[in-house]
C-alpha cells in the first residue's frame, strides 16, 4: 500500500536541505501497509475512478490521501450537520457551526510540519521527459520501482481520451504533444503495441490518423530527438552561444521569464551535444510505430516546421523562418568544425556553469519539473558518475503523487506555502481562532520555517537571479524561488498570527524577517506599478515573436500581473498598519504606484485580464480575485466610486451567468 511521508528526508545522504526537509511530500509503497479494510477502500477508489470518473471528473478527489489522514487523524466531531430547507433563514448559529464542521474537517487533512498535502498534477507532457531521461540514462528501473511503473501506467492509461490521444492536460482534447509522448511512455514503461486492452492500438491511430509523430511540436521534437526516435536536423536551432551573448541586447536569454529561461538553459547543452540515447530495439520498433514512412524516408529539413493543427495554438511568424534558417544555414556549420567548435565548448562549459548553480541553489529541485529532468540530463552527459546526478536522484520523489488515478508528475513540487497561507487567512477570518488554535499553531510553523532567509551567493547580475532574502516560494524554502504574491501571502498570514497570543498560535516571527520580506516584496515592483512573479520585467513584449514553441504564449518575458500588484498591495497594507515607521515613505509610495497600475488595467467592460501564458486571453472570471481588487480599491478613497460604476454591472454579468 501506498503511504505519504511528509519531510522523512534526513536518513539520505544525498538529500541537501536548509531546513530540516520541512516541506516535501514522498510516497512510498509499503507492501506490509493497511489492513483488509483499507486496501479494499483504495481498490473500491481506483475501480469507481476508472469505471465511472475518468471521462466525467478528469481530476482527482485525493482518496488514498485521505483514507490514510482519516487513520492518522480521526475526526472529533460533536456539531450536528446543518440541512436548511428551501425558504429557511440563514441564522448565524447555522453559518457558525457549518463552518466549524468544514474547518475541521479540513485540520485533519494538515501534514504534522504545518501544511496542507495534496495533488498538485494535470499536465500531461510532464512525464514523459522523467521517463525519456530516465531510459537514456540506464536507470528506470532503479529509480522507479515495478509499483512505481504500475501507478504511472495507471495514470497514463485513465487520462488517455474516448478518441484514443491524449491531451496536452488532462482536461484537455487530444494533441500531438500529449499522445506521441504519453505513447512512449507507455512504451518505456513495458506496455506493448497491443496492450491495455487495445488502449495502446487506439492511440497509435490516433497519433498516425494526424500525420504521425514528424507532426509533434518543438517541445516533442527535443524529447525524441534525445530517445533517439527524431533526428537532431528536425530540430531548430537552441545554440547556447547566446548565453555568451552581451547581457545588454533584449534577447540575451538572461532577460527570459525563469519558466522558460531554466528550462532553455539544458536544453542549449543538450542540442549543442546532439546527445542520442542508446539505440535498443525497442528504439526501433518506435521508429517503426510512431510514422506513417519508414524512418529512413523522413525529409527531417521540412519536419522542423510541422506541427499538428491540434498543437499550433500560436503560428511561427515570417521572421521565426529567417531566424531559424540563418542558424541552421550559416551558424551551426560554423560551430561544428574547427575553429567554431572551440567557442562551441566554451559556451557548453558556460551553461552547465549555470545548470550547477541551479541545482546547487534549488537543493537539486530546481524551479520545475521541466528543467528538472532537463538539469539531470546534462548533469549525466557531462559525466555520467557525476555527484551531481546522483543529488538529483532522490528530488525526483518530490514530484511524483499517487491518487486513486495513479502516479503523476506535479506541476511543482507541492503548493504547500500557497495553501498554508491561505488558509490561515481563512480561519482567522472566521474568528475562530481559539477553537482551532493546534491547527493555527502547526501552520503558523510552517509559514515561519518556509521562508528563504538569504540570497543565491555571489553576483546574482552574473546568474541572472532576483534577491530572494525574506521571501517564500511556492512550496518549500528549499526550492529557493521566491514569487511576489507567495510572499505577499506568506507575509500577511504571518502578520495576522503575530496579533494572537503566542500561547495559542506560537512565537511570532522576528520583526527582522517582516522587514526582508517587505523589502524583497517590494522589489518585484516595476516601473509601472506592476508587481511580475519571480523576477522584475527584463525585456520586451515583441520578444514572443522568437518564442520557439507553438503551443505555449506570452511566456519570454514576466509580465505583471493585477492579481500579483493586488495581493502585494494587501500585504503592505497590512503591514505599514503594524509598523507604519518602516520605511514608511516606500511602503506608501509602492502601494500608491502599485494602485495606479490595477486601475490602469481595468478594462472598458469592468473586467481584468487573468494571468494565464498558456492560453488566450479571456477575462478575470474568478470572485476571489474580482473581490480582491474591489477591495483595493475600498480601501482608496475617490478611485472606490469610479470604479464601482464599472464593476457592478460585470459583477451583475457573472451572477447572471452562473459564475
Amino acid at each position: 500500500m501506498w503511504r505519504l511521508k511528509i519531510g522523512e528526508g534526513g536518513g539520505d545522504a544525498w538529500l541537501r536541505t536548509k531546513n530540516a526537509h520541512v516541506g516535501p511530500r514522498v510516497w512510498e509503497f509499503d507492501p506490509d501497509a493497511g489492513d483488509l479494510d483499507t486496501l479494499a477502500a483504495v481498490d473500491a477508489a481506483r475501480r469507481e475512478y476508472t469505471t465511472a470518473g475518468r471521462h466525467r471528473l478528469k481530476h482527482s478527489a485525493d482518496i488514498l490521501m485521505r483514507i490514510q489522514f482519516a487513520n492518522e487523524n480521526p475526526l472529533k466531531l460533536n456539531l450536528p450537520a446543518i440541512k436548511l430547507e428551501e425558504n429557511q433563514d440563514v441564522t448565524e448559529e447555522a453559518v457558525s457551526t457549518s463552518l466549524k464542521r468544514a474547518i475541521s474537517r479540513f485540520s485533519t487533512l494538515q501534514a504534522h510540519d504545518g501544511h496542507w498535502p495534496g495533488d498538485y498534477g494535470g499536465p500531461m507532457f510532464l512525464m514523459p521527459g522523467l521517463l525519456i531521461t530516465l531510459y537514456v540514462t540506464g536507470a528506470l528501473n532503479t529509480v522507479l520501482s515495478s509499483e512505481h511503473q504500475k501507478e504511472i501506467r495507471r495514470y497514463l492509461y485513465n487520462h488517455q481520451n474516448e478518441d484514443g490521444g491524449w491531451g496536452l492536460h488532462i482536461e484537455g482534447p487530444s494533441s500531438m504533444l500529449g499522445s506521441a509522448l504519453t505513447y512512449v511512455s507507455l512504451r518505456l514503461l513495458g506496455e506493448g503495441p497491443d496492450s491495455g486492452d487495445g488502449s495502446m492500438k487506439k492511440g497509435q491511430n490516433w497519433i498516425l490518423d494526424h500525420g504521425g509523430a514528424i507532426y509533434i511540436p518543438s517541445w516533442g521534437k527535443f524529447w525524441l530527438a534525445v530517445l533517439g526516435v527524431f533526428d537532431w536536423s528536425g530540430n531548430n536551432s537552441m545554440p547556447p552561444e547566446s548565453w555568451m551573448l552581451p547581457y545588454c541586447l533584449p534577447i540575451h536569454p538572461g532577460r527570459m521569464w525563469c519558466h522558460s529561461r531554466m528550462p532553455y538553459l539544458p536544453m542549449c547543452y543538450v542540442y549543442g551535444k546532439r546527445f542520442v540515447g542508446q539505440i535498443t530495439s525497442l528504439i526501433m520498433e518506435l521508429r517503426d510505430e510512431l510514422y506513417k514512412v519508414p524512418y529512413s524516408e523522413i525529409d527531417w529539413d521540412n519536419a522542423r516546421s510541422l506541427c499538428a493543427k491540434e498543437d499550433l495554438f500560436y503560428p511561427r511568424p515570417l521572421i521565426q523562418d529567417f531566424l531559424w534558417a540563418t542558424l541552421r544555414i550559416f551558424i551551426e556549420p560554423v560551430m561544428m568544425h574547427w575553429p567554431g567548435n572551440k567557442l562551441r565548448e566554451k559556451a557548453l562549459n558556460h551553461v552547465m556553469q549555470h545548470v550547477h548553480y541551479e541545482d546547487e541553489n534549488s537543493q537539486y529541485i530546481c524551479i520545475g519539473p521541466v528543467n528538472k529532468v532537463l538539469n539531470m540530463l546534462a548533469c549525466w552527459i557531462e559525466d555520467p558518475n557525476s555527484e551531481a546526478f546522483k543529488l538529483h536522484i532522490p528530488r525526483i520523489y518530490a514530484y511524483l503523487w499517487v491518487a486513486e488515478d495513479g502516479m503523476k508528475m506535479q506541476c511543482y513540487g507541492g503548493s504547500q506555502l500557497w495553501d498554508t497561507a491561505f488558509t490561515v487567512q481563512a480561519i482567522v477570518a472566521t474568528g475562530f481562532i481559539d477553537e482551532f488554535a493546534p491547527t493555527l499553531k502547526l501552520a503558523h510553523n510552517y509559514i515561519k520555517n518556509s521562508q528563504v532567509l538569504e540570497d543565491c551567493p555571489g553576483d546574482l547580475s552574473y546568474w541572472y537571479h532576483h534577491i530572494s532574502k525574506g521571501g517564500w516560494s511556492f512550496s518549500t524554502a528549499d526550492h529557493g524561488w521566491p514569487v511576489s504574491d507567495c510572499t505577499a501571502e506568506g507575509l500577511k498570514a504571518a502578520l495576522l498570527l503575530s496579533k494572537i497570543s503566542p500561547e495559542i498560535v506560537g512565537e511570532p516571527m522576528e520583526v527582522n524577517r517582516l522587514y526582508d520580506a517587505v523589502n524583497c516584496l517590494m522589489s518585484w515592483m516595476n516601473e509601472n506599478g506592476g508587481f511580475s512573479t519571480y523576477e522584475l520585467t527584463r525585456s520586451y513584449a515583441w520578444l514572443e515573436l522568437i518564442s520557439p514553441s507553438e503551443t505555449f504564449s506570452d511566456t519570454m518575458i514576466d509580465y505583471p500581473y493585477v492579481e500579483l500588484t493586488s495581493a502585494a498591495i494587501q500585504a503592505l497594507t497590512s503591514f505599514k498598519k503594524l509598523y507604519p515607521r518602516h520605511r514608511r515613505e516606500d511602503v506608501d509610495n509602492c502601494i500608491k504606484k502599485a494602485a495606479k497600475y490595477i486601475e490602469s488595467s481595468q478594462r472598458s467592460d469592468g473586467s481584468w485580464l487573468v494571468f494565464r501564458f498558456h492560453v488566450k486571453e479571456r477575462k478575470y472570471n474568478m470572485s476571489i480575485t474580482f473581490c480582491i481588487v474591489l477591495y483595493i480599491f475600498v480601501c482608496r478613497t475617490g478611485a472606490f466610486t469610479i470604479t464601482l460604476r464599472i464593476v457592478i454591472p460585470y459583477s451583475n454579468e457573472l451572477i447572471q451567468n452562473g459564475t
